[in-house]
């Protein structure tokens, strides 16, 4: 099946992998359903049939359930389609053999066999056909639709055929009394209800189709979409992805918003690099790259780019955040505490310690796509995020770990009560810049050190 449909929907390998997960996760749940259905339907009997013949219909229960649990166990099997097609005509044939035919030995009350057709029995087989619908397989439900109509009809015309039962020899409105003696005698097999029940079933059949059809399609878009999404988020920030996947208009229009900004970069990499292989330098990346994103995202940053060694998050450029300023320092104490972990890891195994600068300021920025019309890159532009920048830097000199702006850390503690503790260090003359920013940074430091420009 999945075959067929790789060369009618263009399937690639990890579509036709989503797609399969969500095949075996169905017929899972349809293997709990008629674990489910077949229990109501065994209390349901035990209540209305007399005890001697519960065991009997036990056994019947026990046999459906075992044709069921051969297609669930063997769902991974090189032949697993064929396996389920041919339990659902087993099926078909159980429980049309249970209808049709007396029960064995001195169980049965002696009806005519006749009489068996005309119950409303024939549900049962319906409702294998409605069970085929949990498989997300139209043709198991095509299939099923076919081997009730094929089984149910021969079991049917057998015993139209047999030479105890009674047909009409003239049309009923020539003799009224007749046709009553005939429609109420229990030899009385009626083809005109087999069409009917033939007709309704291949209706039911064709709906339910359709139905699981339609239903299989909307999951290859969803699934579709989710790869798709998964992919992008490889490129840029999670939530950026989202973003993109779920724009009814132009994603990455331009517009002015208040964003936190923050900047993190190791202290000293070059050196670091220096001393090390190629490889294990892309390693150390990885991993110190994989710990910050885990951080970021917590918090509910976007990672706007990776700067080498270091990177830029923000907060609130994709969304209105009102605490953009509380979670970017809560995430900037956050990253030195995962900084601290880590270096712990590292020392036991003789590794070079990792120091990590931060930088954190918040304000008016213009967020959205910059580039050309073949490369786009979503990201922010303003003066908050050069003041951020330089404030990273300014660790160095300042020996902190991170340094934000009194206007940042203000925004915060009027967010929130839980952040560090920082130390007021009073304007700075950053580079490039003319006027002066007030600093705070932490952890706490000595007095004698005195602030400095960038």
């Amino acid at each position: 099946m999945l075959d067929w449909l790789s060369s009618r929907w263009g399937f690639n390998d990890r579509l036709r992998h989503a797609l399969a997960a969500e095949e075996q996760a169905g017929l899972t749940f349809a293997f709990r359903a008629r674990i489910i259905a077949v229990v109501a339907v065994m209390l349901w009997l035990l209540l209305v049939i007399e005890p001697e013949r519960q065991l009997y219909y036990l056994g019947v229960a026990a046999v459906f359930l075992l044709l069921g649990w051969v297609p669930h166990a063997l769902r991974r099997h090189p032949k697993a389609i064929a396996v389920r097609f041919i339990c659902v005509l087993l099926d078909v044939i159980l429980v049309t053999a249970v209808v049709i035919l007396p029960p064995p030995m001195q169980i049965d009350v002696g009806w005519p066999i006749q009489l068996r057709a005309r119950g409303p029995e024939f549900l049962y087989l319906v409702l294998l056909i409605v069970g085929a619908a949990l498989s997300y397989s139209p043709l198991q439900v095509v299939w099923a639709g076919f081997c009730v109509v094929a089984v149910w009809s021969t079991a049917v015309l057998l015993l139209y055929m047999r030479p105890d039962t009674l047909h009409f020899t003239a049309p009923i409105n020539h003799d009224i009394d007749a046709a009553l003696s005939v429609l109420t005698s229990p030899y009385h097999v009626s083809i005109f209800a087999l069409l009917n029940q033939v007709v309704l079933t291949l209706i039911l059949t064709a709906v339910l189709a359709a139905s699981v059809w339609r239903a299989r399609a909307m999951l290859l878009r969803q699934t579709r979409a989710e790869i798709a999404r998964a992919d992008l988020a490889r490129y840029v920030s999670p939530d950026i992805a989202d973003a993109i996947m779920t724009a009814d208009r132009e994603f990455g229009a331009p517009n002015t918003r208040q964003v936190a900004i923050l900047f993190a970069d190791i202290v000293g990499f070059t050196g670091l690099s220096e001393r090390m292989s190629p490889d294990r330098v892309v390693r150390l990346l990885k991993s110190f790259q994989d710990r910050c994103c885990k951080v970021v995202f917590r918090h509910g940053g976007s990672i706007d780019k990776y700067l080498g060694d270091g990177l830029l998050v923000t907060f609130g450029a994709i969304t209105e955040m009102p605490d953009a300023a509380a979670r970017a320092l809560r995430c900037a104490a956050d990253l030195q505490a995962e900084m601290d972990r880590w270096n712990a890891k590292r020392c036991g195994r003789g590794a070079a310690q990792i120091t990590l600068a931060v930088g954190v300021h918040c304000g008016q920025v213009v967020v959205g796509n910059i580039g050309s019309d073949s490369r786009l890159e979503f990201t922010v532009v303003g003066d908050a995020v050069n003041i951020a920048s330089r404030l990273e830097t300014m660790t160095r000199s300042l020996k902190c770990r991170i340094a934000t702006s009194m206007d940042c850390l203000k925004a915060a503690q009027a967010q929130a009560s839980d952040l560090p503790p920082f130390e007021r260090l009073g304007p700075v003359h950053l580079d490039g810049r003319e006027q002066a920013v007030e600093i705070c940074v932490w952890p706490l430091r000595s007095n004698d050190v005195k602030p400095s420009a960038a």
